[in-house]
């Protein structure tokens, strides 16, 4: 099974081998067993159940969440000469009904469908008078009550089980705690799943977290390094979005907004800008992002706190998932914690469930205050143990100055204490800086015993040592009090001189501003490979245009980038780029050998061609299609795979792609006499019109190699 797995594998999509638990997972599926997959974005899911999809007889239910992500995989898929379809709302009442004909006649192999059309009484019904290969949900966290998520009709995909009894399920998502895990299992009755729990470290992923200070200038700064890059820009509110789209474009960097509030075309609209044009930016609330398959986003940036490192990590998860090197960055202030508490106050739910969420926070929270790693603390809230520091954050890189925050700890909460424990940062700092203004006045904060103790400090390191104070919960925000400060109790040993506190020293301004380009993800093309890369992505563009898909469709940036570093000059070269399968190879290949400089026109000489033959035979392309590269009669294609066969340089799998049945009449009358295989005339009337003459020199040759082991 693996085997087979593993020629799907290369001639479909082109890969050489699997990544992480994907072999196993496939092997699981295609045999007939239910699945439970956890694995990263960008990790390949979607092979999970592509691949045991192309393996098993019938056609393989795909449910997904979003029209886009659906939308997104069908033009893959398409790509790569796999019937693939989409049954959603988008499809006219004709439509439909010629997508239930070609389904009926067996001419899909692949149809995606909402859960909200999966339910529906006359899809089941529909579907049980059919052959099904398999079930695979994807975004399987959707069926967390606990998640935000949720979608009601995934609690209905349990009947799955009791419907279609023999035929497997896979169910797979990226961000799924124990909790969620366990509903996942639950809700949809996968008990005798197998659970494949992949790590979630993301590698390539550069993180880095910022003090605000000047939010819009840090980021302007972000970005100059990476102009030509794709990337996204999440802020909390939609006028926000508004604003700094509109900045950007001020700025010189093509931004588009999406949100909520925008209408539904305008949204369609600049969804599909994004997928489809490259170096773009989307400025977004996180109503965007479920569904982006985009694989090139070279960088998600955050302009405010995500409510939780579920949402953090799943959000910066959609930047590098071609496995290239890609950035998180995220500039956070204190006010972001005091909105999110506000608009958590605020939100519908019982008192445990916004206690729930409060902890979450308080871990986003931790996370940006960190003086260790940051992915060690990332991958631990997920239970994962990642035993040296990474080496690929800030924190790893830049290091982290501490410095003994004791007494002046003691001051900024002898300063919350003193005013009434109801203000909030900017006046506690006033009080501490000694600044007399009319507030201060106004309540006699200039008599209190830490009026202007703190001027040793700026007002600068005030709000970071109150910021840090907050995220180690030594004081907390009182939402009901509008925002103000007040103690807690682990605060109490501080006080008392119990204990001795260490805090981090924020990089100044200029020093952060030098670390900005510090990852690698903007310097993913070296300068002398700068012209022939540009030259790669504007062939991509254009095909991309022609075929009416996004260009990461026709190859994604790390498929590229291999042809940049090994230079190809054949077609058999090309074939053995990662990423350029049979049907790919045939379309693209000689376009993207001529931007290269490599040899349009293949090499002529027998000695050259069999090596070239055989490299494109075992990237999957036919004897026709083989014959039509090398530019010579489809009967030399014939004989050279014969000849290839017999040397056991090729597979008779490899070679040929014939029904089991077909095959097995072929061997027999071959093995129908005594003692040697008869002449190939010999048996040449028994299949006239039905197979090329060159097929039965092709089987005998097999079978003489076989004779001869």
């Amino acid at each position: 099974m693996l085997e087979q797995a593993q020629r799907v594998l290369k001639d479909i999509f082109g890969y050489d081998s699997f990544r992480g638990r994907q072999g196993a997972i496939i092997e699981r599926v295609a045999s007939g067993g239910d699945a439970l997959v956890l694995m990263p974005t960008g990790g390949g899911k979607s092979l999970c159940y592509q691949v045991p999809a192309l393996l098993r007889d019938g056609l393989a239910v795909v449910v997904s969440p979003l029209i886009a992500l659906m939308d997104d995989q069908v033009a893959t898929l398409e790509e790569l000469g796999v019937a693939a379809a989409a049954l959603n709302s988008t499809l006219s009442a004709e439509q439909q009904r010629d997508l239930a004909a070609r389904i009926r006649r067996g001419e899909v192999k692949m149809l995606y469908l909402a859960p909200e059309r999966l339910v529906q009484p006359r899809m089941l019904a529909f579907l049980q008078n059919l052959d099904i290969a398999l079930f695979a949900i994807d975004e399987a966290h959707c069926v967390s009550q606990w998640g935000h998520d949720f979608r009601p009709e995934y609690l209905q995909l349990g009947q799955l089980a009791e419907m279609f009894p023999n035929v497997p399920r896979i169910a797979l998502t990226a961000t799924a705690d124990k909790r969620t895990r366990e509903e996942i299992v639950n809700r949809l009755h996968l008990e005798n799943a197998e659970r494949f729990l992949s790590s979630f470290d993301r590698p390539n992923i550069f993180y880095r977290i910022v003090p605000k200070e000047q939010p819009r200038k840090q980021l302007l700064a972000f970005l100059s390094q990476r102009r030509a890059d794709s990337g996204i820009v999440y802020c909390l509110s939609r006028k926000k979005v508004d604003e700094v789209a509109a900045l950007l474009c001020e700025q010189g960097f093509p931004a588009l907004p999406y949100h909520a509030g925008l209408p539904s075309e305008t949204r369609a609209d600049n969804q599909k800008r994004f997928l489809n044009e490259e170096g773009l930016i989307m400025v977004a609330t996180i109503a965007f992002g479920m569904g982006i398959d985009k694989s090139n986003v070279r960088y998600v940036a955050h302009l405010d706190l995500p409510k939780s490192l579920e949402a953090y990590y799943q959000e910066t998860g959609r930047a590098g998932r071609d496995g290239l090197p890609a950035d998180a960055w995220m500039a956070y202030g204190l006010q972001d914690v005091v909105m999110l508490k506000q608009m958590l106050q605020n939100s519908e739910g019982d008192e445990r469930h916004k206690r729930l969420e409060h902890h979450k926070l308080d871990a986003m929270l931790a996370l940006c205050e960190e003086t260790r790693c940051r992915r060690q603390t990332l991958l631990a809230y997920f239970d994962e143990d990642l035993p040296q520091p990474c080496g690929h954050c800030d924190n790893c890189v830049d290091g982290v100055q501490t410095w003994d925050a004791t007494e002046p700890a003691r001051q900024a909460l002898s300063a919350i204490y003193r005013t009434g424990q109801r203000y909030g940062v900017g006046h506690l700092v006033d009080v501490l800086l000694g600044k007399e203004n009319d507030k201060v006045r106004s309540f006699g904060h200039q008599h209190l015993a830490v009026f202007g103790v703190g001027k040793a400090l700026s007002e600068g390191e005030w709000r970071s040592l109150y910021r840090q104070l907050v995220a180690r919960g030594l004081a907390d925000i009182d939402i009901e009090g509008y925002g103000g400060l007040r103690l807690t109790d682990s605060c109490r040993p501080l006080l008392r001189g119990e204990v001795t506190l260490e805090l981090r020293r924020d990089l100044k301004p200029q020093v952060a501003a030098k670390s900005v380009s510090a990852s690698p993800a903007s310097q993913l093309v070296r300068g002398e490979e700068r012209e022939q890369w540009e030259a790669l992505r504007a062939l991509r563009r254009k095909l991309a245009q022609e075929h009416a898909v996004p260009p990461y469709v026709i190859f994604p940036d790390s498929t590229l980038l291999e042809m940049l570093r090994s230079q190809p000059t054949t077609m058999a070269e090309m074939a053995r780029v990662s990423g350029v399968g049979a049907r790919k190879l045939e379309r693209y290949g000689e376009a993207f050998l001529e931007v290269l400089g490599g040899e349009a026109e293949t090499p002529k000489a027998v000695v050259d061609i069999r090596h070239e033959l055989i490299s494109l035979a075992r990237a999957g392309m036919t004897p026709l299609q083989i014959a039509g590269q090398l530019q010579c009669s489809e009967k030399n294609v014939y004989t050279l795979l014969a000849e290839a066969i017999g040397h056991q340089q090729l597979s008779l799998e490899q070679a040929l792609d014939l029904p089991e049945d077909l095959l097995g009449e072929i061997q027999d009358s071959f093995l129908d006499g005594e003692g040697e295989l008869p002449a190939v005339s010999e048996v040449a009337e028994l299949f006239a019109g039905r197979v090329p003459e060159g097929v039965l020199y092709c089987v005998r040759a097999a079978l003489q190699a076989e004779f001869e082991l």
